[in-house]
């Protein structure tokens, strides 16, 4: 493994407002720069009361500006609900005015419910336009003729690093095709990380970005002083989980070892199963898990990620996740 880093979806705990959760993203990615994570992503939904990052690019402008060195990006873009022009415009912008720190990790999914995907006022098209949107994002932030009758300005020749993202073999052959760097979701959706990352690594083209396959896992992180805290702190992000399955999304819930306990079997299988990807406990604990799962995934980074209600603990968990990584 080559470098860590940190996946954050600016959660909205409850009893706090959206403007907290905001806040508590920046000073995050402050304390994670401090801690040496070398990029720092932050994903688009929609319409999600607890998730508080829809307006991506302007919050990784406000990261961006907040830190000096690391990497900040998205992890992702969802592609289908932007006209690629536009994303190379505000992503050409943001690694113009932060010395080229800028990553674009592209998603197909719309990152939320087909109502609010209407909403967003992009076609419902039929046919898959992702494959060639991203050609044509990635043309924008490419040495442009002088002559093109479309240029994206800000964003022509910027070359800003573009990721593909995904839970699936699609993503997976489409990054290997374009000879592009590979991010799999398996901190929410693990099943298919082992097949899509040798898809990923036997089928790859080089590039003229990518000489070779560069494949990153995402997992859950949840640390603390001991294994006891760690496990009940998680609760918190158990219960967010419970409520995805059972359609009852809202904010962060408070941690709760009861609430847990009085999950239905079907939930929590299934919330164990989307969670499985994941390393909990103090240090040696996370030291033995994420050792495990480099040793069987063997990813040239990892991107660890994790909900705990309270700020304070969440930066903690960061920051063991980190000593750990680095004595790796």
């Amino acid at each position: 493994m080559k470098r860590y880093s940190l996946l954050d979806l600016a959660p909205v705990a409850e009893g706090h407002g959206v403007d907290e959760a905001l806040a508590n993203c920046v000073s995050l990615a402050v304390a994670a720069e401090q801690a040496g994570y070398h990029r720092y992503w932050v994903a688009e939904h929609h319409n999600m009361i607890g998730i508080a990052s829809s307006a991506t690019v302007v919050l990784i402008g406000q990261i961006a500006a907040a830190t000096k060195e690391m990497r900040v990006g998205a992890g992702g873009i969802m592609l289908p609900n932007h006209a690629p022009l536009m994303v190379a415009e505000q992503f050409g912008t943001l690694s113009l005015m932060h010395n080229g720190r800028i990553d674009l990790g592209l998603g197909r999914a719309p990152g939320t419910d087909m109502a609010t995907a209407r909403a967003l006022r992009r076609h419902m098209q039929q046919g898959d336009t992702f494959p060639h949107d991203v050609q044509e994002l990635i043309a924008y932030l490419g040495d442009v003729p002088e002559g093109a009758p479309v240029r994206a300005i800000p964003g022509m020749g910027t070359h800003v690093p573009v990721w593909i993202l995904g839970s699936s073999l699609y993503g997976a052959q489409l990054a290997a095709h374009f000879g592009l760097p590979y991010a799999f979701a398996s901190h929410f959706a693990p099943d298919m990380l082992e097949e899509a990352l040798h898809v990923y690594r036997t089928t790859f083209q080089p590039s003229e970005t990518l000489a070779e396959p560069y494949a990153v896992m995402a997992a859950s992180v949840c640390a603390a002083e001991s294994d006891e805290e760690a496990a009940y702190l998680r609760t918190s992000q158990l219960q967010a989980f419970a409520n995805i399955v059972t359609n009852n999304r809202g904010k962060l819930p408070k941690p709760s070892l009861e609430a847990v306990a009085n999950m239905p079997y079907p939930v929590r299988a299934q919330v164990d199963r989307m969670l499985n990807c994941a390393a909990v406990g103090g240090s040696e604990t996370l030291a033995m898990q994420i050792s495990a799962l480099i040793a069987r995934y063997q990813p040239d980074e990892l991107m660890v990620t994790g909900m705990i209600y309270d700020q304070t603990a969440r930066i903690r968990s960061f920051e063991i996740a980190a000593e750990v990584m680095r004595g790796l």
